[in-house]
């Protein structure tokens, strides 16, 4: 069973960078899929990017230009770097393994204060 703990999270101001880890259990090297997702306060879960160990990397829309997922294949850790964040960024992060079957972690909170 892969396990995977998210890190990082906290409280930042608007404008502010935060950093956030996804540890798997799994050598990364050889893991092909993971993504951040993420689940602002009453709203769904939705995709932030994805990582492939090609590597290929994909970003949905509003996030690209401010987040990165670099892959620290040394660490067995996908990162997420976040600039410029807003309050609207303001969500449980969540670190997906695969995609079928696929395996997450238990969040970590960031939160955006205005």
């Amino acid at each position: 069973q892969v396990q995977l703990v998210e890190s990082g999270g906290g409280l930042v101001q608007s404008g502010g960078s935060l950093t956030v880890s996804c540890l798997t259990s799994d050598n990364i090297a050889d893991v092909y899929y993971m993504a951040w997702f993420r689940q602002p306060p009453g709203k769904e879960r939705e995709l932030v990017a994805s990582i492939t160990n090609n590597p290929s990397t994909y970003y949905q829309e509003p996030f690209r230009g401010r987040f990165t997922i670099p892959r620290d294949n040394a660490k067995n850790t996908m990162l997420m770097q976040m600039n410029n964040l807003q309050p609207e960024d303001t969500a449980v992060y969540y670190c997906r393994q695969g995609v079928a079957p696929d395996f997450w972690g238990s969040g970590t909170q960031v939160t955006v204060s205005s």
